[in-house]
């Protein structure tokens, strides 16, 4: 019976059969050890230096016994193994139970302690002066009936290191002798005895792509970090800096010539000095966590706790972070909890159970993307999950967090039809439960680490989702102003003749501005996907497409709402993005192209060096209309103010291609006005119209609701920044 449990790695409790056990009614130890293909072995002190005796071969498959009649109390030993060809030393996991169960008490007081625990931890003993390396192996399993460890330190053999399991669910094992960069898996058997595909680690660091997808154990504490001043400067108040973030797929950026990805060291050497000479703030990168699928962009992972290994290893994603740092460039990572693959080797029915999983398919399977829900009602599932939060901006440095498809959590009958899903208690359709996990995931991560950031993007009308816990909310920093972005990228696609009639697409969103802490996106969503780049979704001639966007992204940048563009954005790229190839960088040899990123460099210069269009984003002393109404022409005016209101600056859109003539602009000062930026200056391929020069000197003629104003004239499809500087 033993043998067969052995040979079909169906023991339960190792600890029970293998090392030193006590035989009833005998004096002394028997020590036993399975060994598959093995001949002899020799038993010698845990150093080595002592031999102990030679066990006795019980059966041809790989047991082998010894006893040890006088032995009072238990010892620790090696092994030296002889094969056919080859003999080589072990130390026997099995006679270190207290190390393998050790850290799991903890597991549940704090959840960070879960990628402390779980995984393949490197671990360091110290027996009768002897120092054992290894690593321990820590999975959660509650319903699987037996589980191993596998890997090429084992042949990839599930008979070899049956792991043990504990009273909470979790399996595991000391095994002595393994290293940085050893593979690994588990072997699961579901409670029926029947054998599971290979699994990968849950909470492992590392992983190999395909076809293996195996686990590798990976050393967190070996990087030395050089950040600790960008650290030290960050101020907890993210809504009174400026922020300019540009959002990047890591593969697609920029590539070899053969078409391969750059590496993480590659993308640090080019695309930091890039990003910085661009005027950014900070780099949002889409899902770098592991997934098997490139074409899901990252948004279907499969390993939360593990950079993908595509452009290079963990230690090179840290050197690209640090190096954001030195640059003083913060680094926002794409974050996905609210759903992952089918992928055998993954999550979904991890022990033969639906463990990660909301059992029924009307909970928890996602019709648009045909993928697994989180139970975010189940304890284990919610540890598991802001665990993963915690690790990045623990081990990674990570600056902020962005969560995907936040609807899709809050509501039961997301993408479902009537039928399709299953109320709530209350016989409605939010999901209490990820309502709940959100907000814990929001209050770990501000108490943790209150330098960090959160950001929904969440495209409902959800209450309160950038407001504190404790008054409601979710609890987020920050939420994706996707109406924003939806409604005016609407207006854009009209032809300006018609935008009269949708002037209030433009101005809509400041009804709504300060209920929540707004990002203004324009991200990869929509440039793909038949949706056109963002150039080409302007109408008109090839000129009048580019002062389009150029007005445009003016308009932006003067808007109330910290600011992300996609990357290609920033020089107008013509195609759809593509993450099987690079951007159009050859575009760059056209003044056209040349023109926007100059237009963007400047915008987001000009930006960060003025308080007033970024400090009082969420203050409605920040901003003002000076006129809205100007739907016959187009035309939108404003004013930014700093939160002191020392400072104003005064902004003014023209969306047709109608040039105007001695415009008069309300302002609140007498004084000189200097134009600071204009979206039609030859710089930026404009048509360099004369706005009648520099500055201008404010008159006593109320306008605007102003009692002063000046007369400039205004380009065509076109955005002017203008700012007092003196009597």
């Amino acid at each position: 019976m033993l043998i067969d449990d052995l040979n079909n790695a169906a023991l339960a409790k190792p600890f029970e059969t293998f090392g030193l056990q006590k035989v009833e009614g005998k004096k002394g130890f028997l020590l036993r050890t399975w060994l598959p293909g093995a001949l002899e072995v020799d038993v010698k002190s845990l150093d080595g230096k002592k031999k102990l005796g030679k066990m006795n071969r019980v059966n041809e498959d790989g047991l082998f016994e010894l006893e040890f009649p006088d032995a009072d109390k238990e010892f620790h030993y090696s092994f030296d193994v002889h094969y056919q060809d080859s003999s080589v030393p072990v130390i026997d996991p099995y006679q270190f139970r207290n190390e393998a169960f050790a850290g799991l008490s903890t597991m549940r007081n704090e959840a960070a302690n879960l990628y402390r625990t779980l995984g393949a931890q490197l671990t360091e003993i110290e027996v009768d002066g002897v120092k054992v390396k290894g690593v321990r192996f820590a999975v959660y399993a509650p319903s699987a009936s037996n589980v191993s460890v596998i890997g090429d330190f084992n042949f990839w053999d599930g008979r070899r290191h049956p792991m043990e399991k504990s009273l909470l669910g979790h399996w595991v094992l000391f095994v002595p002798g393994i290293k940085v960069g050893d593979r690994y898996k588990y072997e699961l058997k579901d409670p029926m005895g029947n054998r599971l595909p290979h699994k990968s680690d849950p909470v492992g660091f590392y992983a190999e792509q395909y076809p293996s997808f195996a686990s590798v154990v990976y050393d967190q504490n070996k990087f030395e970090w050089h950040d600790s001043e960008w650290i030290k400067s960050q101020n907890n108040n993210k809504l009174k800096q400026p922020m300019s973030i540009y959002e990047l797929h890591f593969g697609s950026w920029k590539r070899h010539e053969d078409g391969s990805s750059l590496s993480y060291r590659e993308m640090a050497e080019q695309l930091i000095p890039y990003v910085k000479d661009m005027g950014y703030t900070h780099i949002e990168l889409m899902p770098v966590m592991e997934h098997p699928f490139s074409g899901s962009w990252g948004y279907q992972p499969v390993g939360l706790f593990a950079p993908t290994s595509r452009f290079g290893t963990a230690d090179d994603f840290k050197f690209f972070v640090d190096k954001c740092h030195e640059a003083k460039l913060g680094v926002i990572l794409d974050w996905v909890p609210a759903h992952f693959p089918s992928d055998s080797h993954g999550l979904a029915r991890f022990d033969g159970t639906p463990l990660y999983e909301y059992e029924d398919p009307r909970r928890g399977w996602h019709p648009d993307w045909n993928s697994y829900i989180y139970d975010f009602g189940r304890d284990t599932v919610r540890q598991f999950l802001v665990a993963s939060a915690l690790f990045w901006l623990d081990h990674y440095h990570i600056d902020g967090l962005r969560v995907d498809a936040v609807a899709s959590m809050l509501y039961w009958d997301y993408s479902r039809k009537a039928g399709e899903w299953i109320p709530n208690v209350d016989g409605g359709n939010h999901n209490y439960e990820a309502i709940s996990l959100l907000k814990w995931f929001n209050e770990e991560v501000y108490k943790n680490y209150p330098h960090c950031m959160t950001v929904a993007e969440e495209s409902t009308a959800f209450p309160a989702v950038s407001r504190p816990t404790f008054n409601g909310g979710l609890g987020f920093g920050f939420k994706w102003n996707m109406g924003w972005m939806h409604d005016t990228l609407e207006y854009m696609k009209k032809d300006p003749i018609y935008r009269k009639y949708h002037h209030s697409e433009m101005t809509f969103s400041m009804i709504y501005a300060y209920d929540e802490n707004f990002i203004l996106p324009l991200s990869h969503d929509e440039v793909v996907h038949g949706k056109q780049s963002l150039l080409y979704k302007m109408p008109g001639d090839e000129w009048q497409q580019a002062a389009n966007l150029r007005a445009y992204i003016g308009y932006m940048y003067a808007h109330p709402g910290k600011k992300l563009n996609f990357m290609g954005s920033e020089f107008a790229q013509t195609a759809e993005w593509n993450h099987d190839s690079q951007l159009q960088w050859w575009l760059l040899d056209f003044d056209k192209h040349r023109g926007q990123k100059q237009l963007v460099r400047d915008l987001n210069k000009l930006y960060v060096s003025e308080p007033a269009l970024y400090n009082a984003d969420y203050d409605k002393c920040g901003f003002m209309w000076l006129d809205h109404s100007d739907y016959q022409n187009s035309i939108f005016a404003l004013i930014r103010r700093d939160e002191n209101q020392d400072n104003e600056i005064i902004v003014v859109s023209n969306f047709t291609p109608t040039p105007h003539q001695n415009y008069r602009l309300g302002v609140p000062k007498k004084g000189t006005y200097k134009v600071l930026l204009n979206t039609d200056s030859k710089h930026y391929w404009g048509s360099d119209f004369d706005v009648g020069g520099l500055t201008f000197k404010a008159s006593d003629v109320s306008w605007h609701g102003q009692y002063h104003s000046i007369t400039l004239n205004l380009p065509p499809l076109a955005t002017v920044f203008l700012k007092r500087i003196g009597d």
